[in-house]
């Protein structure tokens, strides 16, 4: 009962010590006149035409993958490249014992020469069965015999040849060879391994250049570039090649371009997305099939837009402002509605006009709107390029 008195006599001390102080900051103020003005940098609002581009989320894949199988079985004899590098198409990868296919094209040789002795022979027969025939020495039926056995001789020398054709490839597979340019990956099969045909998987090669992004879409942005191509605004990606851009994740922004070259045929039931593949060049190895890529394509027709520096912007609580040169080179602050980002700028959807002059540098030496201010414009300002692309923020 007894604190009261004294809690109430501590807060008129306090008060009036407070009221003492502000008196003494007015009279200081007094002293020394106006507030100066603050120093800052300003930058126009630019007037731009972009465009909208939307951001999926992809893969890199190489546009040809070969697993590189022996088209005969046989004993590695030696691998010829080092993994992991690059291979030209033809270049000689595995070598296979080639001692028994040699042996069997030196048979299948043979054979080709012994049919053709045999066909030179029943052609010679053939001949004088023919004179004898013409002078009724033989009779017919011999004479036809003797021109089925030359037929038949001539068969036989085909097929022989087909048999050194069929050893002479044999032979060439033990070299087994890279079928494209590309990357090749580590030998799945080693020196002195047995390898069998077309089952045993040697190695696999990669091509590099160019390469592939498969990326999907889901089904409402699929539904309104459907639309857009409708209504002529936007091409669809099944007629036309609308272009892409690619960034890494080690990569800041989209510095890689391509285009669209495939869209699916059905939407997938099970995730509701649609799958889409863009082609880019690879000339300097950037990307590794695998590698997760960002991507972005053109979602629509350029459309003007207002741009900021967003250096410029101001949150309070939930909104967003800047500070504008007003009247008299006073602060004027303006509440923003904000957009995606365009090349480094910000694009305001509402709360400014083509060539205010916002506030850049120095926001934080504005303690309140009407500060008089000392601006100057800023020497370094961010610009859109003329093509101006916009991606979802």
């Amino acid at each position: 009962m007894n604190r009261h008195p004294l809690t109430q006599l501590a807060r008129a001390a306090t008060f009036a010590l407070t009221l003492a102080v502000l008196a003494a900051c007015g009279t200081q103020a007094q002293e020394h006149g106006a507030i100066p003005a603050a120093q800052v940098s300003t930058a126009p609002v630019i007037s731009k035409e972009v465009a909208h581009w939307d951001e999926f989320t992809g893969r890199v894949a190489a546009v040809e993958t070969v697993e590189l199988r022996p088209r005969v079985g046989g004993y590695i004899e030696r691998v010829n490249y080092q993994e992991g590098q690059e291979v030209k198409k033809g270049q000689v990868l595995f070598t296979i014992d080639a001692r028994t296919y040699r042996a069997e094209l030196d048979r299948a040789e043979a054979e080709l020469d012994r049919t053709r002795s045999r066909a030179a022979l029943a052609k010679s027969e053939l001949a004088r069965a023919k004179k004898l025939a013409d002078v009724r020495a033989i009779s017919t039926e011999e004479f036809e015999q003797r021109r089925a056995a030359t037929a038949q001789a001539e068969s036989d020398v085909h097929a022989a040849q087909a048999q050194v054709a069929v050893a002479r490839l044999n032979l060439e597979f033990t070299q087994v060879r890279a079928p494209i340019d590309g990357l090749a990956g580590r030998a799945l099969v080693t020196t002195g391994n047995l390898a069998s045909p077309d089952a045993t998987v040697l190695t696999t090669v990669v091509s590099l250049n160019p390469v592939h992004v498969y990326f999907e879409g889901d089904e409402q942005t699929y539904l309104r570039y459907n639309q857009m191509a409708r209504d002529g605004g936007r091409p669809s990606s099944r007629d036309s090649r609308n272009p892409v851009r690619v960034g890494l994740a080690s990569e800041e922004g989209y510095p890689h371009t391509g285009v669209v070259d495939f869209l699916d045929n059905q939407v997938d039931p099970g995730t509701g997305t649609i799958r889409a593949r863009a082609v880019l060049d690879n000339s300097d190895r950037v990307f590794t099939p695998g590698l997760f890529a960002r991507v972005q394509l053109i979602g629509s027709q350029p459309q003007k837009a207002l741009l900021i520096d967003d250096k410029a912007v101001l949150t309070d609580q939930d909104r967003k402002f800047v500070y504008v040169v007003g009247p008299e080179n006073t602060a004027q602050r303006k509440d923003v509605v904000l957009g995606r980002m365009v090349d480094g700028l910000r694009v305001v959807e509402s709360g400014l006009a083509a060539g205010d002059q916002v506030v850049v540098t120095g926001v934080q030496k504005i303690f309140f709107p009407g500060m008089p201010l000392d601006a100057k414009p800023l020497e370094a300002a961010p610009a859109a390029t003329a093509d101006a692309v916009a991606s979802v923020d």
